[in-house]
């Protein structure tokens, strides 16, 4: 299946819900930006954007995905279609499902990652479980072994220093692998309370961010608290207590100082600079404080991007000190 993508002149909403964010590896720039309505694409910074993956399907976009070796290279997950895959930057789009489909339903994509190499592995979470695919997208593999009490899997995660570890998050805690996803083991001792840990809507994990430094420091944003583990898993204590509300949409490491961490929700973003002991808000200058989605460029210290739930987009220039709104004006 092939897409061409519509270059529109009209301008976007003035309030739009943003699901994800996808800056480019190499380029500020560029900026993938989900919405209910549509992926956008802006090339100069954000000053204008660009609807891409038209003529679809009616599946609702859940995920995006750029390739690091090859950013042109772009991956779109769906709600009820499976993948989509371009190779040009979102001008053109071809349907990557095979593997994905089970008799009765495709499997919602809630995540796209990449491990490193030449020719990366993709891996997705969805609500179907893990998939792999080893062929950048051509078949897809399910890898669930050893998750067996729970079938969704919400978000994926792999250790920079050790690419071999992974954790998952899913409807009934996280799960670990030390072998590439081939196998996988629950680690929730002190994340879920021993009478829950075989429910499989025990405890719902929304995010999880491992330390670029420290393999074994990983934090999960759950709809109910933001957890810490510096053993890998092999025990869980609860940070964040204060914090005005306990839903949690993101969360994000600072790769140059490991201590400092944003997370994201209902009451807008927090950040600590100890590693999660103290919070301060840094909200200024946003809209509106439900905030669903985070992103910093990899190519410059900053800006930070937040996306809202109707509230649009938000760019910090500062470390989150400060908000300004980004239209999303289509040109």
């Amino acid at each position: 299946m092939l897409v061409t993508v519509a270059i529109l002149s009209a301008c976007g909403k003035g309030r739009e819900t943003v699901i994800a964010i996808a800056p480019h590896p190499k380029d500020p720039d560029i900026i993938y930006v989900l919405t209910h309505d549509a992926v956008l694409k802006t090339r100069d910074g954000g000053r204008g954007w660009q609807k891409i993956f038209t003529d679809m399907t009616q599946s609702r976009v859940l995920a995006v995905g750029l390739d690091p070796t090859a950013p042109s290279t772009v991956y779109v997950g769906t709600k009820d279609d499976g993948v989509y895959k371009s190779y040009d930057g979102g001008q053109h789009w071809m349907s990557r499902r095979v593997g994905l489909d089970d008799v009765r339903v495709t499997a919602e994509v809630q995540q796209i990652v990449f491990g490193p190499g030449r020719r990366p592995r993709v891996l997705l979470a969805t609500a179907m479980g893990v998939f792999e695919s080893a062929d950048e997208g051509e078949s897809w593999h399910k890898r669930m072994a050893g998750i067996t009490d729970v079938l969704m899997v919400t978000t994926l995660v792999i250790a920079p220093l050790r690419p071999e570890i992974l954790y998952a998050g899913t409807s009934g805690g996280v799960y670990k692998s030390i072998d590439g996803a081939k196998t996988w083991a629950a680690v929730n001792a002190g994340l879920i309370p021993g009478e829950g840990a075989r429910s499989s809507r025990a405890l719902g994990v929304t995010a999880l961010a491992v330390d670029p430094h420290r393999t074994d420091t990983l934090y999960a944003g759950t709809l109910d608290g933001l957890f810490k583990t510096i053993d890998g898993g092999r025990s869980w204590r609860r940070i964040g207590q204060d914090l005005p509300n306990q839903f949690m949409s993101a969360v994000a490491i600072d790769p140059s100082a490991p201590d400092v961490l944003f997370v994201a929700g209902r009451a807008g973003i927090f950040k600590t600079w100890d590693g999660g002991f103290t919070w301060k808000p840094r909200n200024d200058g946003l809209g509106t404080l439900n905030v669903l989605s985070m992103a910093a460029s990899p190519v410059v210290k900053e800006p930070v991007y937040v996306g809202t739930n109707g509230g649009g987009l938000y760019r910090s220039r500062d470390g989150a000190a400060t908000w300004e709104r980004v239209p999303l004006s289509l040109r």
